[in-house]
């Protein structure tokens, strides 16, 4: 499955599957979020690296299951600007801002990552994503 399709299905746009219904602005708004980030994808990892989530950060990356994250942990190492930012561009709390980040931002570092590993400067691959969800 492609990397576009599995996003796709994850936020309900492409499948049936029994996933969160969630439209192409809250994965475009993380994906802003990330891009933003100092860093953007690199800077997100030394982040939750930092705040000793090291761990939860690489099983997203690694191969296998995705440990999870919660709100609190996204608004900890975020921090509340980023997380306010998202929460204004989709009109909601920023408590559910950090709930969606919590979701999705595992699944957008998996597939960012489909051989255990981001490809070099991780930026390009996260543009793409960005187009994609934002148009």
């Amino acid at each position: 499955m492609g990397l576009f399709q599995s996003l796709e299905e994850a936020v309900g746009l492409g499948s049936a599957q029994s996933q969160p219904a969630a439209g192409p602005g809250i994965l475009g708004a993380i994906l802003q979020m990330v891009q933003a980030q100092p860093g953007g994808v690199d800077g997100i990892i030394e982040r939750f690296q930092t705040a000793g989530l090291g761990g939860v950060v690489q099983s997203w990356i690694g191969s296998g299951a995705n440990h999870p994250i919660d709100g609190g942990q996204v608004q900890s190492v975020l921090g509340s600007e980023a997380v306010s930012r998202v929460a204004t561009q989709l009109g909601v709390s920023p408590a559910a801002a950090s709930s969606h980040i919590a979701q999705f931002l595992p699944l957008i570092l998996d597939h960012l990552s489909p051989e255990g590993r981001l490809p070099a400067g991780g930026g390009g691959a996260l543009a793409s994503l960005l187009a994609r969800f934002t148009t």
